[in-house]
């Protein structure tokens, strides 16, 4: 089966450094430094333009958890058409209740959404918050779910091979399931041999530096250290590394 490189963008530069180190779909976002939000759409028609990647957008209202009121759940829904509309080829979402279960009303009009316009509907890491992960997977299925971005519930993909082995052996044949949190040329290889799924999404994580993030006593910096005065972008050369470590045979 054909193996599948996802990078985790966060801009237009994150894409074309994907699309040049050879990666094969992008999920596009804003603000990774709180898990991903919605991206622009005008990052997205530039990408589509200039590229021939598969760009699947986030679509993510705000920080923090997936357990939406109305008004951000038909934000979620307008911003999904409209950046559909401008050429995604897929869309990234998770609908929860506050017991941490799929929310099936808003997954289902969301998954019916994105498949009236032919493209691919897929449940992110909400999922890994899930308190069952054969219900909630279940029920993705049952929805109508193309496919699950998922650590294995637990912090890092490589931690929970366990539970992705296990749910690719009993599911694997009705929904995709892809492996992200760190994820990286050193591991990707392994973890795919292990669990027997054959798509993996990972950050290619560099940092680039901006001297104006703190000055004058005031910062606007969101790491710290030695990457204080940086913003994270996604390196070409680890992308690189990354797909030549996946796609020679396993």
């Amino acid at each position: 089966m054909t193996k599948i490189i996802e990078v985790c963008a966060g801009s237009y530069q994150d894409c074309i450094a994907a699309y040049k180190g050879g990666a094969d779909r992008v999920e596009l976002n804003s603000a990774l430094s709180v898990g991903g939000l919605t991206p622009s759409v005008s990052a997205l028609k530039k990408v589509k333009k200039e590229t021939n990647l598969k760009v699947i957008c986030m679509v993510r209202p705000r920080a923090a958890g997936f357990c939406y009121d109305a008004d951000d759940e038909m934000i979620m829904m307008e911003d999904a058409k409209l950046l559909l509309d401008n050429g995604a080829d897929g869309i990234a979402f998770g609908f929860l209740n506050k017991d941490g279960s799929v929310k099936e009303d808003k997954t289902k009009q969301m998954i019916d959404l994105i498949h009236s316009y032919h493209k691919e509907a897929v449940f992110h890491r909400a999922f890994d918050v899930c308190p069952d992960a054969c219900t909630a997977i279940e029920t993705l299925i049952r929805l109508g779910a193309d496919r699950i971005l998922t650590s294995g519930q637990k912090a890092k993909a490589f931690e929970g091979k366990e539970l992705i082995k296990d749910l690719q052996d009993k599911y694997g044949d009705k929904i995709e399931l892809l492996a992200g949190s760190g994820v990286n040329a050193s591991n990707a290889k392994e973890l795919m041999e292990y669990t027997g799924i054959h798509q993996v999404h990972s950050s290619c994580k560099s940092f680039n530096n901006d001297p104006t993030t703190s000055n004058n006593g005031v910062s606007y910096a969101y790491l710290t250290g030695e990457h204080e005065m940086d913003y994270d972008i996604v390196e070409e050369n680890l992308v690189k590394n990354l797909v030549n470590t996946v796609k020679q045979e396993l």
